[in-house]
């Protein structure tokens, strides 16, 4: 995999576009001056965690004696269920994280797991353990793919005034298609992988 395709993997995951109406709606009731300000401190901890997966990767799966294969076919099966709920919402309207609560936002459910969630946090296990050596790679992938999410998502109320939810909704539904697709190949080389090494 590219640094441009890791990044790309990593974008859809965070899925900005989707998150738009849920950190609009987290933030309604939060002050107009302090709004930019609570985006922006839940951004950094998402980076943050991120981060902190993106290094510490090949230690958890060696202290959890986890094997490449596996993640590989656990990732597929968690990008799947994310990209079969974003094009298939549910019906209580909760969106993809479920329904938020009141107050100002710290940490959940916008840094995780609205940007930081399980599925970015597989895939950086992923990308870790399958080429361990292109750390440099991947972490210039992370940092363009939370960069561009970032710009989106600062700019949120602009963009739903703009393109309106309909849009938002469709663009969402086209990133969830292309999820489905990357996780039916992620888990298909994951199974190729197991039974190569078993025959």
């Amino acid at each position: 995999m590219t640094t441009l395709s890791a990044g790309i993997l990593l974008f859809l995951i965070m899925d900005p576009l989707g998150n738009i109406p849920l950190f609009l709606s987290l933030l309604k009731n939060v002050p107009p001056k302090r709004r930019r300000r609570v985006m922006v401190r839940e951004l950094l901890i998402a980076l943050g965690v991120l981060l902190v997966f993106l290094f510490g990767g090949q230690h958890i799966l060696k202290l959890l004696q986890l094997k490449q294969e596996s993640i590989s076919i656990a990732g597929g099966i968690v990008l799947f269920l994310i990209g079969i709920r974003m094009v298939f919402p549910p019906a209580d309207g909760g969106g993809i994280f479920g329904k938020s609560g009141g107050g100002e936002p710290f940490i959940v459910p916008m840094a995780i797991p609205g940007v930081a969630g399980p599925s970015a946090m597989a895939a950086l296990l992923l990308l870790t353990n399958t080429q361990p050596g292109r750390t440099a790679d991947w972490t210039i992938a992370l940092l363009l793919a939370w960069l561009a999410s970032s710009l989106i998502l600062l700019s949120a109320t602009y963009l739903f005034r703009w393109l309106g939810e309909s849009v938002l909704t469709a663009l969402e539904r086209v990133m969830g298609m292309l999820l489905i697709a990357l996780s039916v190949q992620m888990f298909m080389a994951g199974v190729a992988a197991f039974l190569h090494m078993n025959v």
